[in-house]
């Protein structure tokens, strides 16, 4: 998520936590079943080298989202994906986790580079897309169909999903805002597929959480962030009886 084509401040922000609250939308919940910048140029840990003295690869959970999965403005160790990278290395979990985060980028964007977030032995897919869509009052229901094509092709190739919720800003309309929501839900509650309700629970509209542009999680809010994916993958991964 990069510069928004309409201005959202920290008191809009506050909004969108607000609302997904009040609808019971903060934490985790289970629905059942199973840094570059720059569009087209994917953020975080490179794939597995091709040197042969290189260390064997391990199984991969990819982070496919926008500059909250980028961690614009962060350092590449204060990103999100970077922190549960070092949750898993503390637990004892054999995974390699792959910042696939664009700047700017839609649901319709992250579908386009599916293909090349799925190379390699990916088992578990975050799928983070969403927050352009709502900053630029995108269809929802293209949104709808974007994640579920997501979902279908990872599911087709075996990799577990994860599905992170977004909020719009409230200056779309209640309706946009309701139906952006639930999207979500319906389209998780569809697919069994794991549901996170809000990426930015806790964060959003939380100054000392954010960056000077009131959008973009600060250090600490991305580890906030990490908080909150952390024992939804570390349930999927215990699932699969991945702990060493």
């Amino acid at each position: 998520m990069i510069r928004p084509r309409l201005p959202l401040s920290a008191a809009l922000a506050a909004c969108l936590v607000a609302s997904s609250c009040s609808t019971g939308g903060c934490g985790f919940i289970f629905d059942g079943g199973n840094s570059a910048q720059q569009a087209g140029s994917p953020a975080g840990n490179t794939r597995a080298s091709a040197d042969p003295a290189a260390p064997v690869a391990r199984p991969q959970i990819v982070a496919l989202g926008d500059s909250l999965t980028v961690g614009l403005g962060l350092v590449e160790s204060e990103s999100y994906p970077t922190l549960l990278q070092q949750k898993l290395d503390e637990e004892g979990y054999s995974f390699e986790v792959l910042n696939a985060g664009v700047s700017g980028d839609t649901s319709a964007g992250g579908l386009r580079r599916l293909d090349w977030a799925l190379e390699g032995d990916v088992r578990v897919l975050l799928v983070a897309l969403g927050a352009n869509d709502g900053l630029r009052g995108l269809s929802v229901a293209e949104m709808k169909q974007n994640l579920t094509t997501i979902i279908e092709r990872a599911r087709a190739k075996n990799v577990v999903v994860i599905l992170a919720g977004m909020e719009a800003p409230p200056n779309y309309g209640p309706e946009y805002v309701q139906s952006f929501r639930t999207a979500f839900r319906d389209v998780a509650a569809k697919e069994h597929v794991l549901l996170i309700p809000f990426l930015l629970d806790k964060v959003a509209g939380q100054a000392s959480l954010n960056q000077s542009d009131g959008i973009h999680p600060n250090a600490e809010g991305a580890r906030v962030i990490a908080d909150t994916v952390w024992p939804v993958l570390r349930s999927v991964l215990d699932q699969m009886g991945a702990a060493s």
